[in-house]
Formats: structure tokens, sequence, C-alpha cells
């Protein structure tokens, strides 16, 4: 497969590379700000809003650039984007790799003003995701998974394309299931970290094209197999940044 995805992906994602740092070479200190503080409220409107959030994407976008909360939402969803956004800033200059410690503290920081009783902890139940067929592993396994995904993650690391590498860590971070609530968050979260990390332009995943995500996790998961998801990734990730391959 990864002959296919050499011919099929690889090549266009490092074009995206080069542009990308090209165009981030030409520009002001200002303007790179300014892109990313955009990044940062759309990345935010959406991560909230595939897990359930009610703000809309004009209520985030005050609520970030203004400090204006938006009137009759629950005060949940509020401090959630507020911290959110404020976690997805600290992953753009956290200088060290992932660790177990580090998504600790990234879920902790996420919740601490909403869900104390969560943050930070893995689960100690089962769970179960609304309106998919995959069952999370028991309570039991996830200390041995995520042990495991390290390990993977340390090999991973020094061989695979960087957006493959995140798609990975995407999926592999989410089927663990690790925490109570945020898994689906953290998992973004980190796989910006991993394609930040090698210069590569970040992702959003829209919450208008949350269908197709859910569809391409679902099937990976329910079959174990990967090539499922990292399709769709590589797909979508060249199609946001087409523009660059003009």
């Amino acid at each position: 497969m990864s002959d296919i995805y050499r011919i099929q992906f690889f090549d266009s994602l490092e074009k995206i590379k080069d542009k990308y740092s090209l165009e981030r070479n030409q520009i002001s200190h200002s303007a790179k700000e300014k892109m990313i503080a955009e990044f940062a409220t759309r990345f935010t409107y959406d991560s909230q809003r595939i897990e359930g959030s009610t703000l809309t994407f004009l209520e985030t976008a005050f609520l970030l650039d203004k400090g204006i909360s938006p009137r009759n939402k629950p005060i949940g969803d509020v401090k959630e984007a507020e911290a959110h956004n404020e976690l997805f800033y600290k992953m753009l200059t956290h200088v060290k790799d992932l660790t177990f410690n580090t998504i600790l503290l990234w879920h902790t920081l996420l919740f601490q003003n909403t869900k104390r009783d969560i943050a930070g902890k893995i689960r100690k139940h089962k769970v179960r995701i609304s309106g998919s067929n995959f069952v999370p592993p028991l309570p039991v396994k996830i200390y041995p998974l995520v042990q495991d995904f390290f390990r993977w993650y340390s090999r991973g690391k020094e061989k695979m394309n960087p957006v493959q590498l995140a798609s990975l860590v995407h999926l592999k971070f989410v089927t663990m299931h690790p925490f109570s609530d945020g898994n689906g968050r953290i998992s973004r979260i980190m796989m910006n970290f991993v394609l930040n990390r090698a210069g590569y332009p970040l992702l959003n995943i829209p919450y208008q094209g949350r269908n197709s995500y859910y569809k391409a996790l679902e099937r990976s998961q329910i079959k174990k197999e990967e090539d499922f998801f990292l399709q769709w990734f590589m797909r979508n990730y060249i199609k946001m940044y087409k523009s660059y391959l003009d």
C-alpha cells in the first residue's frame, strides 16, 4: 500500500508542503497571525460542533475574537470553546513530542472548567458512541492500548509521511477512546500537532462534511482496516490545499 500511496498521494503532499513553506516565508508576521487566528476559530467551531456544541460559527467568532459571549447558550459550550481555542494555541507552541502525560494535560486543559471529574482521567467504565456501530475497548484494555500506541508512534514518525502519520494518530487514538468525553477533539488536536511539527499546513474537518468523516472512521474501526480512513483523510487533505497544486 505504501507504493500505491506514494504514487497516488505522496508527491502531491510534498508539493503542498513546499508551497506552504514558501508562502509562509514570504508573508509578514501579522499576516501569519491573522491566518492562524482564522484557522483557530474555524477549527474550534467545527471540532466543537461535531461533538454537539450549540454555538454557531458567528457566535464562536464573536466569542474568540471579541470576547462577546452568546446569549441563551449553555455556559459549558462557551467555556469549552474558549478552552479548545487556548489548547490549540498551546499545541502550536508545544516543543516536546507527544507523550501520554502531554495528552492527559491537554485533556485537563479542555475540561478543567466544565467537567473536572473527568478532566485528564482515563475512563473506568464502558462507553458507546452515539450513532455508531463501533464499540470502544473495555476500560481494562486502555492502558495496554495506550502503551502500544506510543510504541507505534515512536516507530511510525521515523518512516511515515507526516500526513499519513497524522491520519493514523487520529484514527488510532479515537478508536482507543481512552476518555469519557473529548476523544474526538483531543485526537484532532493531536493530528494537527503532527502536521505542524513536520511543517505541513493544518487540517480542519468541517462540521458540514461530518457524515463522510463518520463513515470513514466507522468502516476502519469495525473492519479493523486503516486504509478506509487513511484514504479519506489524504484525499480531503489534498482537496483542502488543491490551490497549492495549481
